[in-house]
């Protein structure tokens, strides 16, 4: 593996070493050490980090990541058959509202998912998106593969070039395979964290 030195764990105030992008901010800090990378399962969850994982699509994590309460807010906590019933005039008035990310593909793109994740559950039953998603999980990784450096990380994989193309196919919008990899280290899908950090297993 390339050994990016200007990548490598950071040791903040605490004692503790980070990732790089998790040791400066403290809402990045509190993301990376306690949810980044921690496996997260559930229909609803995942669908909501599916759409905001969307609206990311672009943008900075730290942009979504201080918005996300009111996303919850406006999207209903991110339950499906709420979203899923979001009509015209939901969007038009969700373009007017500062708090979240107003562009209408995107805004649009959380509806259309919604029923795509609905038509998926109705299918197969509860924890169908689930399933689907996780399906796609590489093995774990052995302790010698673990990225030393930021410049080791991918930003896609077979496996989420895969998720990309299955959940597009379901119907699903803003899938694209950087996108997917990215949820993928943030659901723990795969673990991302690097070599040294604390939150390293």
């Amino acid at each position: 593996m390339t050994d990016v030195s200007s990548s490598l764990a950071i040791v903040g105030d605490d004692g503790r070493a980070r990732c790089p992008w998790g040791a400066g901010d403290p809402d990045l800090l509190r993301y990376h050490d306690e949810e980044w990378g921690a496996p997260l399962h559930g229909d609803r969850p995942l669908f909501e980090k599916l759409s905001l994982e969307g609206f990311q699509a672009g943008l900075s994590w730290l942009t979504i990541l201080r918005r996300r309460p009111h996303f919850r807010d406006v999207f209903a906590g991110f339950e499906l058959e709420a979203v899923a019933a979001m009509t015209a005039d939901d969007v038009e008035r969700l373009l007017g509202d500062p708090g979240i990310i107003r562009n209408r593909a995107k805004i649009e793109a959380t509806v259309g998912n919604a029923r795509a994740a609905l038509a998926l559950l109705e299918a197969e039953g509860d924890g169908a998106l689930d399933r689907l998603m996780w399906g796609f999980a590489p093995p774990p990784r052995q302790a010698h593969e673990r990225p030393h450096g930021l410049g080791d990380i991918p930003a896609t994989t077979p496996e989420s070039l895969a998720m990309s193309k299955e959940l597009k196919r379901r119907g699903f919008h803003f899938v694209g395979p950087t996108t997917m990899y990215a949820l993928m280290q943030s659901t723990g899908m795969v673990d991302d964290h690097i070599v040294g950090c604390h939150r390293a297993e």
